[in-house]
């Protein structure tokens, strides 16, 4: 699906499809934003083309895993980077690759999927933005970068509940959501570690076609990286506390194991002596001197008590029980 917003020179909006692609070539005043969504890749590829987009950047633009990235042309800079479509509780976040093309009257958008900061943008256009496809470009970006900070800050007062799950019922349910969480944390740090990259490229080396269109840019860019840096770092952290936490289930189940392992040996230890007492005694033989003495059975039991009673004792004082 192709639509597009044509920002005349009396300044009114007009929402339509392809056709008003000719009207903006014709008005050399007019500004225009095409968006691009879930189009046929070879249609597309030809209406990228005739926009004088770059093939190699249009190439990009296509794959479907290609990591966020800017990249800097003669008429136009392209901004590629993954937009959220929806987000949960549990971090279960569903992303798709968006690509911007600013050029100094026109703004594409291309994405194979719904896009909440697209859709965010286009429902209540701005003729101010408009006017400045790079700022507007920044401002979609923005907003997508806030709903990966809101499903990140969501997952706070989870990993809150887990810590003190952890401290008092740790069992292998925990551990497993944790370790599910550390995995879904360790795909959305690698992305916004990339969004971090992109917003610090455009902040520390802006094109010269973003510095033309506002003099202002600079602010936007530099809270578009504040908030990638904030994402980033939130979702390193949180992806830290959740090693943490496994690291130290997994301590607490080897201190448990070590305890019993003990308690099992020194009870092992004890009666060892006491068995080895017992198999001297019961071999088959016809000549062993205590075997008819009155009172063997009443000694033999004594010395495995006091054996017992004694190797307890050492145990004791030696901290093993």
């Amino acid at each position: 699906m192709i639509k597009t917003l044509l920002l005349t020179a009396d300044g009114q909006i007009h929402r339509g499809g392809v056709e008003q692609i000719d009207l903006w070539r014709q008005d050399s005043s007019g500004y225009l934003w095409i968006d691009i969504e879930s189009e046929n890749i070879e249609h597309e590829k030809e209406l990228l083309l005739a926009q004088g987009c770059h093939p190699l950047a249009v190439e990009d633009a296509q794959r479907k895993r290609h990591p966020p990235k800017t990249e800097t042309f003669d008429n136009q800079v392209l901004i590629l980077y993954r937009g959220i479509t929806d987000y949960d509780e549990d971090l279960s976040v569903s992303q798709v690759p968006i690509a911007l093309f600013a050029e100094e009257r026109c703004l594409i958008s291309v994405h194979q999927g719904r896009s909440i900061s697209i859709e965010k943008s286009w429902s209540s256009p701005d003729v101010e933005m408009l006017r400045q496809p790079a700022l507007q470009a920044i401002r979609i970006m923005h907003y997508s970068v806030g709903r990966y900070l809101e499903a990140v800050l969501t997952f706070e007062a989870r990993i809150n509940d887990l810590e003190d799950m952890m401290q008092e019922r740790p069992n292998d349910e925990l551990m497993r959501t944790l370790i599910a969480f550390k995995s879904k944390l360790r795909k959305l740090k690698r992305t916004f570690n990339y969004h971090e990259r992109v917003a610090n490229n455009l902040l520390h080396e802006t094109p010269e076609i973003i510095a033309q269109q506002s003099p202002d840019i600079g602010h936007a860019l530099q809270d578009l990286f504040d908030r990638c840096e904030r994402v980033n770092s939130l979702a390193s952290m949180y992806y830290e506390i959740c090693g943490d936490l496994i690291e130290g289930y997994l301590s607490l189940a080897s201190h448990t194991l070590n305890n019993t392992m003990r308690v099992l040996t020194v009870i092992t230890a004890i009666f060892v002596p006491l068995t080895f007492v017992a198999g001297i005694y019961g071999m088959n033989f016809d000549y062993i001197p205590e075997l008819h003495y009155r009172y063997g059975y009443f000694i033999a039991m004594g010395l495995m008590a006091t054996m017992g009673v004694a190797l307890l004792i050492l145990f004791r004082r030696l901290r093993w029980l």
